[in-house]
């Protein structure tokens, strides 16, 4: 049975990890490689790592952060921001990353997924899409949450499955950071017609918003302000799965 993946997710600005609420009022939480290193160790099952100015400000993901974060970890690591062309994504799988997010990039060019896809392999090409209600539907939203797209969520997310992407990191703009849980009606919407996994993002506040999460069918489940604010441990969260009934791989911490 396929276990459930607990991600812990670091949005990087200059080597930070910062967090805020629905991408606004940013805090600066901490240094991304001492995060990351403490997460690997702590039991998460992969990490994910997003420098979220990038595609905004036409920046590059940080490659020596990539490096750096890459030596200190023992588990899969997904980096995205910035991803504008082939040459970003093979820049960042030598740097260490094992799959690589691409979100703005995505939408302005899609044969950009195909390619990596193709180059690659579609397991390490992850579309990450950040989504919100708009006049009655999902739409999708680039640019790090600052510029609203014609695209409708559910005909976007079986677009890019069609062309190559090997799994959809979904968050809901209307969850993020306010910790009252997934939204789930947003990720069943997916869940229900993709074949490739989802990692459900946005929302998380206490342990049972991971066993909701675990019910729209998202195989991995995403989470910040709860890890970095010291509320919940990834240990917590696993044997809080465990003794629910969900499958999940053991921290193997005393």
């Amino acid at each position: 049975m396929l276990k459930n993946r607990i991600i812990p997710c670091l949005d990087v600005i200059k080597n930070k990890v910062v967090k805020g609420v629905n991408f606004k009022n940013i805090k600066v939480m901490g240094n991304a490689v001492e995060m990351a290193k403490f997460y690997s160790k702590a039991g998460a099952d992969e990490l994910c790592m997003l420098d979220i100015n990038a595609s905004y400000q036409n920046r590059k993901t940080f490659i020596k952060t990539v490096e750096s974060i890459a030596k200190v970890i023992n588990i899969p690591l997904t980096v995205g921001g910035g991803v504008s062309d082939l040459s970003d994504i093979t820049n960042l799988l030598n740097a260490g990353a094992d799959k690589v997010s691409i979100n703005s990039a995505a939408v302005k060019n899609p044969n950009l997924v195909k390619k990596a896809s193709l180059v690659h392999g579609s397991q390490c090409i992850v579309v990450a899409i950040d989504a919100k209600r708009f006049q009655g539907n999902f739409r999708v939203v680039i640019k790090g949450g600052r510029e609203l797209t014609s695209k409708k969520l559910v005909d976007w997310a079986l677009y890019v499955q069609k062309i190559g992407a090997g799994e959809i990191l979904l968050t809901s703009m209307d969850t993020d950071g306010v910790q009252k849980g997934f939204d789930a009606e947003m990720l069943r919407s997916i869940t229900s017609k993709l074949t490739i996994p989802v990692i459900a993002s946005g929302g998380v506040g206490e342990l049972e918003h991971f066993y909701k999460g675990h019910q729209t069918k998202s195989t991995g489940l995403l989470a910040a302000s709860v890890f970095h604010f010291g509320e919940l441990s990834i240990s917590e969260v696993k044997n809080y799965l465990h003794s629910s009934g969900v499958p999940v791989r053991p921290t193997f911490q005393k």
